[in-house]
């Protein structure tokens, strides 16, 4: 997949990392879905922000986070991601850590990005790997995109 700016440059899996992890963030802070922000960002603009992430990642994340808030209207909501059973799970993964799963999903599977952003946050295998008193989101990466493409867990 090309730069939307540069068509000459590709866009790396650094950049859909950096875009993951931006997703994680900003659902986390708002209290969402991760496919609550990546449908009402939509897929122009998803195609924007990632053709962009060269330059985003070496902002402040703070400041991207409320760009990203302000810039396409995202609402505070009431899913609390951190809400576990703490016998299940001790110690909650960061936003780098589960970006890094959803990139490596998207990779897996599929070489258009913005597509695939859009498809795997809208899967039913998304609602599995953000429960984190299930063990699905440190599963080996192998595992998670056998999962995404029979479906399921």
């Amino acid at each position: 997949m090309n730069n939307k700016y540069f068509p000459d440059e590709a866009i790396t899996f650094d950049d859909l990392y950096f875009t993951c992890y931006m997703i994680e963030r900003v659902s986390r802070k708002l209290m969402q879905r991760n496919a609550y922000a990546v449908n009402k960002i939509g897929r122009e603009n998803m195609y924007h922000l990632i053709s962009c992430a060269g330059t985003l990642h070496s902002l402040n994340p703070l400041q991207v986070e409320s760009d990203w808030i302000s810039e396409y209207h995202l609402e505070h909501g009431n899913f609390d991601i951190t809400d576990v059973d703490r016998n299940l799970c001790t110690e909650i993964p960061s936003e780098t850590q589960i970006g890094k799963v959803y990139a490596r999903l998207i990779d897996s599977v599929t070489s258009d990005y913005v597509a695939g952003i859009s498809d795997v946050y809208n899967s039913p295998v998304c609602e599995t790997i953000d429960n984190y008193n299930s063990s699905a989101y440190y599963e080996p990466s192998y595992v998670i995109t056998k999962a995404y493409l029979s479906g399921g867990f």
